[in-house]
């Protein structure tokens, strides 16, 4: 065949530009919770995803995050499944549930970490990484439970911070958003990012990603149409949901917590608090240091 058909035939086998696959790995932060739709969780991953670029034949959005999700299991089980996806852009969100466990070490919480990014940036993914608030002050924790837990998350803040650097990873400084000013920021649990929380992540990554040089939708916006929760929503919360999220954390946080208020009070009366500090920097520090 010749002429004008078999050019048409020809430009209809052509295959077309293949989309932009955009995995997402971490906790029920990047899984979407606070942030409800239709039949789940939305949150800023999807949010940030349908404000990417479609020049290459469109965004093709894989979450796998999980609620609860600890560093070992970004590893375990959701590293492999997005290696398999080839993708292009990865996020890698991940670190404050270990802070939360009465096991944590930050040697191993950084191996996670180290590896998931390693595999990701060797593979050719642009990534994103975030350093993440201190869910003691989410919480309003007393002190004596709050500085521990802010200690712990330092470290796994900093760790996150030095990988980034390493592997050229797109970052956003969540910790320093206003979550404890702007109650509506945050989601009836006070954990996790309300509707607008997650909207303010998506467009904190957005902007970071176009002063990167890359080629983007419209930012996404600044309100997204769901109501901040307010008292009444707070009660039904605790009424409907919270008895059952304070009871599983009196299995899994609850003994570590009282451990850390009593190893505080110790520290305290003997004005070792400043040295707890250094103790969790070095051991930071060192966990570094300890990386291939």
């Amino acid at each position: 065949m010749s002429g004008p058909a078999a050019a048409r035939t020809a430009a209809r086998a052509l295959p077309g530009p293949a989309p932009l696959r955009f995995a997402a790995l971490g906790d029920s932060l990047t899984e979407g919770v606070g942030d409800p739709s239709p039949g789940g969780w939305r949150g800023w991953a999807a949010v940030l995803a349908g404000a990417l670029a479609a020049e290459q034949g469109g965004v093709e959005f894989h979450n796998l995050a999980r609620s609860g999700a600890l560093s070992h299991d970004l590893t375990r089980e959701q590293l492999p499944a997005a290696r398999a996806l080839r993708p292009g852009l990865a996020a890698v969100v991940v670190g404050g549930n270990d802070t939360l466990r009465t096991g944590f070490d930050i040697h191993r919480t950084a191996g996670e970490l180290d590896t998931a990014l390693r595999a990701l940036a060797g593979d050719g993914a642009a990534l994103l990484t975030a350093c993440l608030p201190d869910p003691g002050r989410l919480l309003r924790l007393p002190q004596q439970l709050a500085r521990p837990l802010g200690r712990r998350m330092a470290a796994v803040n900093t760790v996150v911070h030095a990988l980034s650097a390493r592997y050229g990873a797109v970052h956003l400084h969540l910790a320093e958003l206003p979550w404890t000013a702007e109650r509506t920021l945050l989601s009836v649990d006070r954990l996790h990012p309300s509707a607008l929380g997650h909207h303010l992540i998506a467009r904190g990554f957005h902007g970071l990603l176009a002063e990167a040089g890359h080629r983007l939708g419209p930012e996404p916006v600044s309100d997204p149409g769901a109501p901040a929760p307010g008292p009444a929503a707070d009660l039904w919360w605790m009424a409907t949901r919270g008895t059952s999220w304070s009871a599983d954390r009196s299995t899994d946080l609850l003994p570590g917590l009282i451990a850390l208020a009593a190893a505080e009070a110790r520290g305290r009366l003997r004005g070792a608090t400043a040295r707890l500090d250094e103790q969790m920097a070095r051991a930071a520090a060192a966990a570094l240091a300890g990386l291939p």
